[in-house]
């Protein structure tokens, strides 16, 4: 499912122009970016949380040049899933 066929059900179901459905959507995505970039994690009760992983320092390998090279540790986006998400979807029954 892409972003306008969300924003298009989201429209449809609730009556709401799919424009003013469309800045709501954006603006919650730019929320959690902004609160991802500054350290911070968003937890949504009964969706799941959008979190900052640290990875730490590791050396990879230069397979063209056949070096080594060391990769500093970084922090990258990631999301867990709640456990009544979870549920849902492996007995795939839409959550309320």
């Amino acid at each position: 499912m892409t972003k306008a066929e969300i924003v298009a059900s989201i429209s449809e179901k609730s009556g709401i122009e799919k424009a003013d459905v469309l800045r709501v959507v954006e603006d919650l995505m730019t929320e959690v970016k902004d609160s991802l970039n500054k350290g911070n994690n968003v937890y949504l009760r009964g969706f799941g949380s959008f979190i900052v992983k640290q990875r730490a320092e590791k050396t990879g390998r230069n397979i063209s040049k056949n070096t080594t090279i060391k990769i500093p540790a970084h922090n990258i986006p990631a999301f867990k899933p709640a456990k009544v998400f979870v549920e849902s979807v492996k007995i795939n029954v839409p959550v309320k």
